[in-house]
Order: structure tokens, then C-alpha cells, then sequence
């Protein structure tokens, strides 16, 4: 399924309640969403809030989006368990409606989710950078992140999984309410693990081509601190980080 529009959805849970609805989540709400037309891509633990609960999930088309909310939304598996979903939330309103900033800039996911084997740990940690961004200057910092900020990343040992910009079309599904008026660039990365994750900051750091160039040409273009989130994949994520080893070289 090739998902051209994305939502990347932030909830702010009651306090304790996060392991409740990723189990809940996990358990009856992946394949059910995908059977009425949808792809569940990520859902992840922030490790810098031990209540908030994170989420990707992606739709061929904006039509498309609307009649697969619709259908989940209005059928029995949510009503069945809605009550206990909305039970451990406190808000769901924060959500990025996004769409692939490049033709090729989407997730490459695997075809199939594996089963969890019982007690798995969750493995591998995902970086999601929000830049915030001038009215209508997604496409500009694009072309910018492309050409400067893309190729520093890497070579400090990034793996760039995909990047997003504002998707502008009116929301299709009104119940749902999203995030509008705001422009924005999101790009998620792979680093493993967080001491990974760490070596990369400290790479950059040392970085002439970061601190000389790329950061400053992405500070100039940004309205307020990028928000860095640091997300650990649930064991039925699509979506999954890359455990890796040993120290980065300078």
C-alpha cells in the first residue's frame, strides 16, 4: 500500500495509563484498522514522557482516508473498546496530518508484521524531529534539508527513514480533529539505540559542516526549537529501529 498522506498522532495520557493502551492498541487495533483501508505504520514509547503515547498511521489518498476512518470509527471494534482507549487518554487533538516531502520520501516498510514472541523488550529507538517552519516554506526547507541537512546527518551516521512536509488538503474527517494553520517538515531517523543516538549528537558537534552550516541555515528558517522526540518502538510496530552496535568513527 503506498501511503501518501500520513498522520503522526501524539496523545497525552493519564498518568500509568501507557502500557494499558499499547496492550490494548496492540492487541485489537493494528489488523482491524488496516482491514477497512489503512496502514498502521509506527506506534512508539517516548522516552522523554512516560505519558504520552505515539503513533503513525498512513492512507493512499485524502478520499481514501475518509472512508477508512469512517468505517473503523463507526464499526464494532471501536465501539467495542473505545471506552477503554479514551479511558487512558487525556487528550488526542495533537496531530501532524503529513504528506512525503520527497517522491521517494515516504517509510519503507516490511510487507508482513511479525508476531511477538512472548515478553519481547522493545528494541531500537526512532528519532522524530519537527521543524516549524514559515507559512508556505515547506518546499524551500525541503530543498534545504536535501542539499545540506541530509547528507551532515548521514555522514554522522543517521539513517534517514523518511521525511514529511504540511499536508494542506482540508481534513476529510472532521471527528478526528488535526493540527491546522501550521506549516511544518518532519523527518524521522533510525539510530538503534539511545548511547547511538548519542554518539550521532556528539558527531555533529564536531561537526564544522553542522555547526558552520547546516544548523545555522535551518535555524534561519525555523520559527521555534525543533521538537525532538525519542521513540521506542511497541513489539507490534511496523515501523522499527535497527538495533546497531559499537562506537561511530569521528
Amino acid at each position: 500500500m503506498t501511503t501518501s498522506v500520513v498522520e503522526f498522532r501524539r496523545y497525552r495520557l493519564r498518568p500509568g495509563a501507557r502500557e494499558r493502551l499499547i496492550d490494548l492498541f496492540d492487541r485489537e487495533f493494528v489488523e482491524t484498522q488496516e482491514a477497512v483501508g489503512m496502514k498502521v505504520i509506527g506506534q512508539f514509547r517516548d522516552l522523554d514522557d512516560v505519558d504520552s503515547f505515539a503513533w503513525l498511521r498512513g492512507f493512499s489518498d485524502m478520499p481514501s482516508r475518509a472512508q477508512a476512518l469512517a468505517a473503523f470509527y463507526g464499526g464494532p471494534v471501536w465501539a467495542k473498546h473505545r471506552d477503554e482507549a479514551n479511558g487512558t487518554m487525556i487528550n488526542s487533538d495533537n496531530v501532524l496530518l503529513l504528506r512525503p516531502a520527497f517522491p521517494d520520501g515516504g517509510f519503507a516498510l516490511p510487507e508482513r508484521r511479525d508476531a511477538p514472541r512472548e515478553h519481547e523488550m522493545p528494541t531500537g529507538l526512532v528519532i522524530a524531529t519537527v521543524c516549524h517552519v514559515a507559512p508556505r516554506t515547506e518546499e524551500e526547507f525541503a530543498d534545504l534539508f536535501a542539499r545540506l541537512v541530509s547528507p551532515v546527518l548521514v555522514a554522522a551516521s543517521a539513517k534517514i527513514l523518511a521525511s514529511f512536509v504540511t499536508e494542506r488538503s482540508p481534513n476529510t474527517f472532521p471527528r478526528l480533529p488535526v493540527r491546522e494553520g501550521e506549516t511544518v517538515f518532519v523527518w524521522f531517523s533510525d539510530f538503534g539505540s539511545d548511547p547511538a543516538y548519542e554518539e550521532h549528537l556528539a558527531a555533529l558537534a564536531r561537526s564544522k559542516a553542522w555547526t558552520e552550516e547546516a544548523e545555522p541555515e535551518m535555524d534561519r528558517r525555523i520559527w521555534r526549537r525543533n521538537e525532538v522526540l525519542r521513540l521506542v518502538p511497541t513489539a507490534r510496530s511496523l515501523l522499527r529501529g535497527s538495533p546497531r552496535q559499537g562506537r561511530m568513527s569521528s
